[in-house]
């Protein structure tokens, strides 16, 4: 998977371990060959003390009420990040629940009409994708419909549409999602952007480093996988069901690629 001039690959997480449950592998992968990996996300801002249905989440992890989620999570991050041997960034922008998205059920319906975010989000994705000029950029599909991942694939939509020389720009399959649901499918928006689909096949070491970044994350293993076993377990199962009959281990993506008129042609890592 490696170019032949490796560059900076800007890798889009909605929340503080997306992309690590994602396609860590590829990140790992591409780090492993003299890429540059940036793993931005987006929303981290800490809410402390937290109440309501931000207070709930937090109860669900296991955290006593006085605990700094986002800050202990943004320290997860940091370890994850360094397991794929990527560079972590932070916006400082609310998760959902810090919104006014009251239930679980609200996380996964349409913004809510007071939901001012999207604004904010566009501005800081754009100034990150001029001050890191990547060569490729990696964002979710919305398989699952979170209501934050959702807004992330708008604001990259527009600002990759309104570049005039945009990177090669690709959507991962969002995990645990997909874990649940193999059917899941991706938001409309990036099933028309993005029409290329493509089976990245990885190693054993690309598994481990994926393992080992998902690890860090011990907030969520519980809640999300059931411990950190069955975590790894599920990671590695995910992967070699990615990779269907042709066995091994993979990550599937969805890929754009810019139009030919007066724009560059896309620069993907070989094998895409």
């Amino acid at each position: 998977m490696s170019g032949p001039s490796p560059g900076t690959a800007l890798l889009l997480s909605p929340h503080l371990d997306d992309v690590a449950f994602s396609c860590g592998g590829i990140a790992a992968t591409l780090a492993a060959s003299g890429w540059t990996i940036r793993v931005a996300t987006c929303f981290t801002r800490s809410l402390h003390p937290a109440t309501g249905f931000a207070l709930a989440c937090q109860r669900d992890k296991g955290l006593p009420d006085d605990a700094d989620y986002m800050a202990l999570r943004r320290d997860e991050d940091r370890a994850a990040c360094r397991a794929l041997g990527a560079e972590p960034v932070w916006l400082d922008l609310p998760e959902a629940p810090g919104r006014g998205y009251g239930s679980a059920e609200a996380l996964f319906a349409e913004p809510l009409p007071g939901d001012g975010v999207a604004g904010p989000l566009a501005k800081s994705l754009g100034e990150l994708m001029v001050a890191t000029r990547p060569s490729l950029v990696l964002a979710p599909q919305g398989c699952g419909g979170h209501v934050d991942h959702l807004l992330v694939i708008e604001a990259v939509l527009a600002i990759w549409a309104g570049l005039p020389d945009p990177p090669a720009l690709g959507h991962y399959r969002d995990t645990p999602y997909v874990i649940r649901d193999p059917a899941a499918a991706p938001d409309p928006r990036v099933a028309a952007a993005a029409p290329h689909a493509a089976k990245i096949a990885l190693d054993r070491r690309a598994l481990s480093a994926k393992q080992a970044a998902v690890a860090c994350y011990a907030t969520q293993l519980g809640f999300q996988f059931g411990g950190a076993a069955p975590a790894a377990d599920a990671i590695e199962a995910l992967m070699r069901r990615e990779a269907g009959d042709a066995g091994g281990l993979a990550e599937r993506l969805l890929l754009s690629r810019p139009a030919s008129h007066g724009r560059r042609e896309a620069s993907w890592p070989t094998g895409w």
